[in-house]
């Protein structure tokens, strides 16, 4: 079975520097734009399903590169972004900088914990495994190609149980760019990524 592991198309927010989170900020010119490209590059694939995150940004991202085709998209909660609860809109420059509680959070990953109403990498990393383990693994026979549509920090909470990575290795190569797509391969016993991302 492969999986492609696609990350949703550039919203405004993106394009500000803002955390979204569960904030539900569509996508804009550019994210349709470029949905709308990367289906065009996968039209000769042929997809059994598209797993999507309920949030519009990745629901849009993915109708746009499912274009014509006949192909189910079905909406999971535990597709949906990691929540940075309080601290949702924040720029990336306020929650970076040396003085914030939360700078750890792209660099050293293994001490971040989350703002008020946030969740942990943990959290998310749950959700994530029991995805996996529950909608792929279990049935993998019974598809040749999957596509997942979600988010930043999701797809490397998928990426890091995919490729057996600690908390420490959380971020590994850096963010998915948008509507970039990471490809994996699935035997029935073990994932091997067939990307260099």
């Amino acid at each position: 079975m492969e999986l492609y592991l696609v990350r949703h198309g550039l919203t405004v927010w993106n394009a500000a520097g803002k955390l979204q989170g569960n904030t539900d900020i569509e996508l804009n010119e550019a994210g349709r734009e470029a949905a709308g490209q990367l289906g065009k590059k996968l039209d000769d694939l042929d997809f059994d399903v598209i797993y999507s995150s309920p949030l519009i940004r990745a629901y849009e991202t993915a109708c746009l590169i499912r274009g014509h085709k006949n192909i189910p998209i079905i909406r999971d909660q535990r597709l949906r972004e990691l929540s940075f609860g309080e601290k949702e809109g924040v720029c990336y420059t306020e929650w970076n900088s040396p003085e914030s509680p939360y700078h750890y959070f792209f660099t050293e990953p293994d001490k971040y914990c989350p703002p008020p109403k946030g969740e942990s990498l943990e959290e998310l990393c749950l959700r994530t495994k029991d995805f996996i383990q529950t909608v792929l693994e279990k049935d993998w026979q019974k598809f040749k190609r999957v596509m997942i549509v979600a988010h930043g920090a999701l797809n490397k909470g998928i990426m890091c149980y995919l490729e057996g990575n600690d908390k420490a290795h959380f971020w590994g190569k850096g963010l998915q760019k948008n509507c970039q797509a990471s490809i994996f391969e699935y035997d029935g016993s073990k994932w091997r990524k067939l990307t260099d991302d």
